[in-house]
């Protein structure tokens, strides 16, 4: 595994249940502030998907996006979570969590 994704992937598992963060803002706090789509690619090879919760990383804009499971899956796995999703997006307000690469 790539150092990258292993940064991504350990980033990732520290988001909490019932909290979503982005592809753009796992970039910024891994210090490659452009590098949302890199973050995406690592997370499409993440080998436990729903361990390593990469479910609770969404489009920016909100929408659930894409998912290795499958987006339907994965809108249900946040709904089990108590995400609340609506015409397949998440309210960033309510559900949204800043990442550092120290959170815990």
């Amino acid at each position: 595994m790539a150092k990258f994704q292993a940064s991504v992937l350990e980033l990732v598992s520290k988001v909490p249940k019932g909290k979503v963060t982005t592809y753009k803002e796992l970039a910024r706090a891994l210090g490659r502030p452009r590098a949302w789509r890199a973050v995406a690619n690592a997370l499409a090879k993440n080998p436990s998907p729903v361990k390593i919760p990469c479910h609770r990383v969404i489009r920016s804009d909100g929408k659930v996006g894409g998912y290795k499971l499958g987006k339907t899956r994965k809108a249900e796995l946040l709904m089990m979570e108590g995400i609340v999703i609506k015409k397949w997006k998440v309210n960033l307000q309510k559900f949204f969590i800043k990442l550092s690469k120290g959170t815990s």
